[in-house]
């Protein structure tokens, strides 16, 4: 897919991506957290996103637990507000098959969550 025709990541979507702190060519799903004004601008090279991870054994105070049925995904899923990134859009590959977006009442429960672990709640 060339860039032009590249999906445009909106806020609330679960995406394939690529974090900083993988293994170079790893990609894991991730949650698209910046706001669509950012997130669809040309001149923005970044988004903001939060890793997924099905491994919901270590949840901690700084996770959001996402039941199957919110999401749309196969399995529980964790979110781990105390591991926000950037990343670049070429970082980006696709949005996972069969998501559901994350409501407006998720995405504000996982700022808490980023609030908590900056200590700044």
């Amino acid at each position: 897919m060339s860039p032009t025709e590249m999906a445009v990541p909106r806020r609330g979507e679960i995406w394939w991506m690529q974090f900083p702190t993988d293994t170079p060519g790893k990609k894991r799903p991730g949650v698209i957290v910046s706001l669509d004004a950012r997130n669809t601008n040309p001149r923005a090279t970044t988004v903001l996103a939060v890793p997924l991870s099905t491994s919901v054994h270590k949840v901690g105070p700084f996770h959001l637990l996402l039941p199957i049925g919110e999401t749309g995904l196969r399995e529980d899923s964790v979110l781990w507000a105390d591991n926000i990134t950037t990343i670049h859009k070429e970082q980006l590959a696709t949005p996972v098959e069969g998501h559901r977006k994350l409501t407006t009442t998720k995405i504000s429960a996982l700022a808490d969550l980023v609030r908590l672990a900056m200590g700044c709640l």
